[in-house]
């Protein structure tokens, strides 16, 4: 045997693997197992003794493609254990209790939409596929491809996207840096001559972005800032395809017996769309490439500062669908930065989404639907929304169960502004909802009670809520189930008179016998605020009141802290209305309820809606003889309006004078203690002019040295209404020394007095016997009166 046969001694003679410490797990987002293994790798010597040892931590992923809801897991579990030699047959049944957890996992949205982004499925197009299987082994040949001609550098780069489609080869791909480095330069130097070659080279990059371990490895090749340059190259050229088929169409259509005209438009025509075709292939890519590098805040914000909006908002214009998907995507995640949702609005966004409304692809239906529920957020947007005619496309889907929870969403957004809320009316909207409802037993999604009681607000929306037996089903199903959210729609639709609220009348039996003890609080509230919207003539309260006994209920709630605030309100308010009726006022004042509500007022006297309200249940009692007699002798109702007639809520003063107004007809007394307190009001400042001066000058003391501020009544003082200063006397004359001052001082050579003075000067006698009040000033007359022509005189 020669030297060459025997090699020397202690040269290696064989390599001992050995695999320890396998561990299962399942994949985040796609339906495999991933193994978790150590590799103990050996060279042993000669003899057999180990020389090197080097240990290595290893993964491996099974994928479960035929994995569904009908699979048997014992089987596959076993057939798993079986063909992969790394699981032990003794964690056959963990491998069987994870395949069960893939099986009835729950994809997420999100996962949903990047679904056709996975670097597996995304798979190079026609012209550029190649008939060779690439082999990692063979990666520097295919480097050296991309230093020969352009396509050659297509056909190496087409084959290193075979191997990057492939994870389990990313990890050795970076390791040769030279390959990234070679690909980064060809695509720099050389994307502007060959579409097909840039496609391919940033699909070798996407499957790197796809993992975010890798996308420090993209950012340090710039790809991101080449593919930004790439969308926006791309765009031009587009704008320039069409301008010149435009032009070539216009010359066909002038000149229709032009055949050859003819021919170069239809020439022209195959070529823009055999180009459309492969462009938009590159920009879905550099797109999804740049999606997923926009998971870094820093990244997007480069990416926003060089009009990645703007850019995506006029892609949305194309037609293909799965670009329109990755633009969709992608301004969805932008969205819910504000400097980018204003961007959007600028861009008018929303008019081209609207016509995505509704497609045939479901992922880009979703998508568009989740950008349009994260920009109905602003009202601005909402208004374009009504206006580009969503409402009816939005309502169509409802019908679909895959798009209905994203699109009643939207329409709630929308129905929250009372100026929308009638066009739900001239859609199928209501129906479908209608149809929602009353479909089961179970319980309703909040969403779509939420946007029933919006629409439930509106008079033409109730109507067709109401048409046939709607109401009538509403109440059942209510009734039944104690169901809060749908009597709080019930209330609403029970706030529209005419023809809707005399629907209710066959329903007041019902709601009254709900008002008690036993129930719910909150299901009670929502019952009492429909009973108090019904305003009908026809509806005998007092009846109501006595055969379901509310009286001494209402009047137990009454009492402060009974009860949650917002019950005792809507008690108070239904007494409000049921006061209306004579019969029914004079009962609930027997009842001693008049007391009670004062007793209210005094605790709640901060909250103004609480005020507003009791106050409104005098009022409403004030047009009763029985009991407006009650309130003005027996209570201090009267006074307690006369403090609050000047509150600095706009409704409470107005409920305070027209009661007011309603005393002091039947009631002189009150009459005059309204009247003084209003020209107390009224004249305060000039009051307290008059009452500081009259402590240093005697003389503004009456004739038996009675101050004007003092027992006597200031409505009884006619003098002092019209002498200021000593100018006036009290029969209204002018003294003489009056104008002897004025002579001496105040009058020109012209004999005018000074505009100065006018002010003191009373435009008509008032008479003594005549209300103050009566002789206020009106904005059609002369405040001031002049007594310039006179003096002349």
């Amino acid at each position: 045997m020669s030297d060459m046969e025997n090699p020397p001694t202690g040269e290696p003679r064989y390599v001992k693997r050995r695999v320890k410490g396998c561990s299962l797990d399942v994949h985040p987002t796609e339906k495999a197992l991933v193994v978790q293994y150590e590799v103990e790798a050996t060279i042993l010597g000669e003899l057999g003794e180990p020389m090197v040892e080097e240990r290595k931590d290893c993964q491996k992923m099974i994928r479960l493609k035929s994995l569904n809801a009908n699979t048997d897991t014992a089987s596959l579990a076993q057939k798993v254990v079986e063909e992969c030699h790394l699981i032990h047959p003794s964690k056959l049944a963990e491998v069987e209790q994870l395949l069960f957890y893939l099986q009835n996992r729950k994809q997420s949205s999100d996962n949903q939409e990047k679904k056709n982004i996975s670097p597996r499925d995304f798979t190079p197009y026609a012209g550029v596929e190649l008939d060779e299987e690439a082999s990692i082994g063979s990666i520097d040949e295919y480097v050296e491809l991309l230093y020969e001609d352009i396509q050659e550098k297509i056909r190496g780069a087409a084959l290193i996207f075979q191997l990057a489609r492939n994870p389990d080869n990313l990890e050795e791909l970076m390791q040769h840096e030279v390959v990234l480095g070679a690909l980064a330069r060809v695509l720099r130097e050389d994307w502007k001559q060959s579409v097909d070659l840039a496609t391919t080279i940033v699909s070798v990059f996407f499957c790197f972005s796809s993992f975010s371990q890798f996308h420090s490895l993209v950012t340090h090749f710039k790809i991101g800032a080449l593919c930004m340059n790439i969308v926006e190259h791309e765009l031009k050229r587009f704008e320039l395809w069409q301008d010149e088929l435009q032009k070539k169409k216009k010359a066909a259509d002038e000149f229709p017996d032009n055949q050859s005209l003819r021919k170069d438009h239809d020439k022209s025509l195959r070529k823009y769309q055999s180009l459309l075709a492969k462009q938009e292939q590159l920009l879905k890519v550099s797109l999804y490439l740049l999606l997923n590098l926009a998971e870094d805040t820093r990244t997007e914000l480069k990416m926003r500062n060089k009009n990645i909006v703007q850019m995506l908002v006029k892609l949305l214009e194309r037609d293909d669908q799965e670009l329109l998907l990755v633009a969709v995507s992608f301004l969805k995640k932008l969205s819910i930065i504000l400097d980018n949702k204003n961007d959007m609005a600028e861009a008018a966004a929303v008019e081209k989404l609207a016509r995505l409304l509704p497609c045939d692809h479901p992922e880009l239906q979703s998508a568009t639907c989740r950008l349009l529920l994260n920009l109905s957020f602003d009202a601005a947007l909402r208004s374009q929304m009504v206006q580009a005619g969503l409402v009816p496309r939005l309502s169509s889907l409802l019908a679909d169960e895959a798009q209905r929870q994203l699109a009643m969403c939207v329409l709630y957004h929308i129905s929250m502004d009372d100026r929308f809320k009638p066009m739900f009316a001239h859609t199928d909207c209501i129906p479908q909802l209608m149809k929602m409802m009353l479909g089961g037993e179970e319980q309703l999604d909040v969403e779509l009670v939420s946007l029933c009681i919006n629409l439930a607000a509106n008079r033409s929306n109730a109507q067709v809520f109401c048409e046939g037996n709607g109401l009538k089903l509403l109440m059942r199903r209510a009734l039944k189930l104690k169901d809060v959210l749908v009597m709080k729609m019930i209330r609403n639709l029970s706030q529209h008179g005419g023809a809707t609220q005399n629907l209710f009348l066959d329903h007041v039996g019902d709601l009254a016998a709900q008002i008690g003890e036993d129930e719910a609080e909150e299901f009670v509230i929502e019952c009492l605020g429909t009973l108090a919207n019904l305003t009908i003539p026809d509806l005998d309260w007092e009846l109501v009141l006595r055969e379901y006994g509310l009286v001494p209920y209402l009047k137990r709630r009454l009492k402060p802290g009974s009860a949650e605030d917002d019950l005792i309100l809507e008690v108070v308010i239904l007494i409000g209305t049921v006061s209306m009726d004579d019969s029914c006022a004079a009962m609930l004042a027997k009842s001693g309820i008049i007391p009670a509500l004062i007793d209210l007022l005094n605790a709640q006297q901060e909250d103004d809606e609480f005020v507003c309200q009791i106050l409104y249940v005098f009022y409403q009692m004030a047009f009763h003889k029985a009991t407006r007699d009650i309130i003005i002798k027996d209570t201090q109702a009267p006074a307690y309006f006369v403090d609050l007639m000047h509150d600095g809520n706009a409704a409470i003063r107005r409920v305070c004078d027209n009661t007011l107004d309603i005393i002091a007809e039947y009631d002189e007394e009150w009459a005059k203690k309204i009247q003084t307190a209003k020209f107390c009001y009224y004249n305060s400042q000039w009051l307290e002019m008059v009452e500081t001066r009259q402590l240093d000058e005697p003389f503004l003391s009456g004739d038996d040295g009675e101050s004007f501020s003092g027992n006597r009544d200031v409505l009884e003082r006619p003098d002092l209404f019209y002498a200021a200063d000593g100018i006036l006397s009290g029969d209204g004359s002018i003294s003489p020394s009056f104008y002897a001052d004025i002579q001496s001082s105040e009058l020109g050579e012209a004999g005018n007095l000074s505009s100065s003075l006018d002010q003191f000067v009373p435009s008509v006698p008032v008479p003594a016997d005549q209300p103050v009040s009566d002789w206020s000033f009106r904005p059609d007359e002369r405040f001031f009166y002049s007594y310039t022509a006179n003096a002349s005189q």
